[in-house]
Formats: structure tokens, C-alpha cells, sequence
């Protein structure tokens, strides 16, 4: 017969402890135009990740939904203006930073009203799903570009 382990013994130990990293919610859209392009954006160089390019979206604030924050931060960053209907969970990704653990949805997006201005980024581009990987992005983003790229 087995004997029972003893803590600490065997495979029934427990894992050891590992810092938490506060988690960040952030909502993300991937905005498709008639042509099929989808639309990126730089960062600004003296934010975290500055100069590359992501797909514009923001973080969530307290006792807001991911799309309502779309919603506002789509708004805010180009002008836009977004029906919820029209915002089509599609994707997300989770991705360990070094201080925080974010974690971001993506939705699809293909109408709005207004025109798509650069209101809080120094440059935003229109490009087809293949040159994503061209510019160079954040490391919780490649994955969604990868989606877009096989889905589109």
C-alpha cells in the first residue's frame, strides 16, 4: 500500500509562489474599410511602446464595458463615431509585460459615421492585412495581427 507524502514531497507539492502582475483591460478595434485594409496606429513616443503601431482602443475605466470604452476612446482618438451593434467580438490576446499583465479584445469593425481623423497619434495608416507585419508592433498585438491576416 502507498504511503500518504509528506508536504512538500512528491508531485503533490504545491508550485511555488509567483508575484502577481496587476491585470489591464484594454479594448481594442480593428477597423476594416471598404477595401479591405484595416487601420493602425503609432503611439506616441513618450508613452510605453512609443513610435510603434496598434490597433486603436484604450483602457477600460472603472465599471465600463469593452465596448463602451470603444465607444468613447474611438471618439476621443479619431473622431468617429460607433453604433455597439456594429462592434463584432472577434479576437483577444494575453500577453505578460514586464509590470502588468494585459489583457485585450479585439473587435471587428466595419462602419461608423465620420471620418477617420489623427486626433491623439503622430501618424495612423490604412494597410492590408499582410503588411501589418511591416510595421513594427507591440508584442500583445502580433497575434492579433496574425488573426486578421488569416481571417480577412
Amino acid at each position: 500500500m502507498d504511503q500518504p507524502l509528506e508536504p512538500g514531497e512528491g508531485s503533490l507539492s504545491p508550485e511555488p509562489a509567483r508575484p502577481h502582475k496587476p491585470l489591464l483591460l484594454v479594448a481594442a478595434a480593428a477597423l476594416v474599410d471598404a477595401d479591405g485594409r484595416v487601420l493602425i496606429c503609432q503611439r506616441p513616443a513618450d508613452k510605453h511602446l512609443g513610435g510603434m503601431w496598434e490597433f486603436p482602443g484604450g483602457k477600460l475605466e472603472a465599471g465600463e464595458s469593452p465596448e463602451a470604452c470603444l465607444i468613447r476612446e474611438l471618439d476621443e482618438e479619431l473622431g468617429i463615431t460607433v453604433n455597439p451593434a456594429c462592434l463584432a467580438p472577434f479576437v483577444f490576446t494575453s500577453h505578460a509585460y514586464e509590470s502588468f499583465h494585459l489583457l485585450m479584445p479585439l473587435y471587428l469593425l466595419r462602419r461608423w459615421e465620420g471620418t477617420v481623423q489623427k486626433r491623439e497619434h503622430p501618424a495612423i495608416a490604412w494597410v492590408r492585412p499582410i503588411q501589418l507585419f511591416d510595421y513594427p508592433m507591440p508584442p500583445a498585438d502580433l497575434p492579433l495581427a496574425a488573426y486578421l491576416r488569416d481571417f480577412l
